[in-house]
């Protein structure tokens, strides 16, 4: 029997903290809130409490996801991570996620590709189910605790990112799920932004914290602001090709929750209406790796998610510059 992946359920979590812009604001001394609505579309993010780690938000997205799907912690074969704010450098969060979720059977790896690593360990997954029938349930998960590295006095991250986790449970079916994906990536902007303290390159000595702090997340030199806009299409087109469909055959745009302004451009360029696309950025705040699973998550909690049949895209892009595009047709 031909053996696909399908996306048997979704699930999202925010931690309670809200913080607004005008908080933000008064953190670091300085008003950005009404050009971060009218450029970003950002009202406000949650961040995690001091007792919370990202292997935390993680499970709380999972545990959703799984009772969603009807699948046991213990029935899930492989745990894929995606997450560039794990929990330590070494182990790996996934295994830790193993543990707190209570996965017992199931192998584990993470994967970074920055804010393109959801929907990369994504396509693993899928392709995982499609080559090997020992495994039937992977969860396919996300998380970003980008708060624990925020640079308060920053203002072009400090107002930006925020925590947040997303997960989907993939399933062996006969039929579509899984269409195509594609990949693309700009290496020549790795020292562009990203975490730059901690690695082997700049690891976290008395020496190298006093000159350069602690490990946070910074913006190191300028990258084209029409990046997205720029290479986008390409990449979607790329996987669209692959499964034979267009731009006119999708129902729902999942893009990268940075700003609301490069969705609303793109949906322009590609001559698609807005309505197929979804955003939780304004809420939410920028969540990295997970924002577009978490935002299908909400799409579908507000009565706005695929029906049967329909088509669904993801497209991501993230520091390196690392690119990924998936193309799903939805079956529950």
């Amino acid at each position: 029997m031909t053996r696909i992946a399908q996306i048997l359920a979704t699930g999202s979590y925010v931690p309670e903290r809200v913080v607004t812009n005008e908080e933000i604001d008064r953190l670091m001394g300085e008003s950005t809130a009404d050009w971060l609505v009218a450029n970003v579309g950002i009202r406000e993010r949650r961040w995690m409490s001091p007792e919370q780690t990202t292997s935390d938000l993680i499970v709380e997205a999972a545990r959703k996801a799984l009772g969603r799907a009807g699948v046991r912690p213990e029935q899930l074969n492989l745990v894929i991570v995606s997450t560039d704010t794990p929990d330590y450098l070494s182990p790996s969060t996934s295994v830790v996620v193993q543990h707190k979720l209570g996965a017992a059977n199931a192998g584990t790896y993470d994967v970074n590709s920055a804010c393109a690593g959801w929907v990369t360990a994504l396509d693993q997954g899928a392709r995982y189910i499609a080559t090997d029938d020992t495994i039937n349930y992977v969860l396919v998960a996300g998380g970003y605790g980008m708060s624990r590295f925020l640079d308060l006095t920053d203002k072009k991250t400090a107002n930006l990112f925020a925590d947040g986790a997303g997960a989907a449970v993939l399933g062996a079916g006969d039929v579509p799920g899984f269409l195509a994906s594609n990949f693309l990536a700009k290496g020549e902007y790795y020292d562009a932004l990203g975490i730059y303290g901690g690695g082997a390159a700049l690891p976290s000595t008395p020496g190298n914290v006093a000159t350069y702090g602690s490990p946070h997340v910074a913006f190191v030199k300028k990258f084209p602001r029409t990046f997205n806009t720029e290479y986008w299409p390409k990449l979607m087109q790329g996987a669209l090709d692959k499964a034979g469909l267009t731009m006119n055959d999708i129902d729902h745009f999942l893009f990268t929750q940075l700003n609301l302004r490069t969705i609303e451009s793109m949906m322009e360029l590609i001559g698609q209406p807005l309505e197929k696309a979804h955003w939780v950025m304004d809420k939410w705040g920028y969540t990295g790796s997970p924002c577009v699973i978490m935002a299908l998550d909400d799409a579908i909690a507000n009565g706005r998610g695929p029906k049967p049949g329909q088509n669904v895209l993801f497209c991501a892009s993230g520091g390196g510059i690392s690119m990924a595009a998936s193309v799903w047709r939805w079956t529950r």
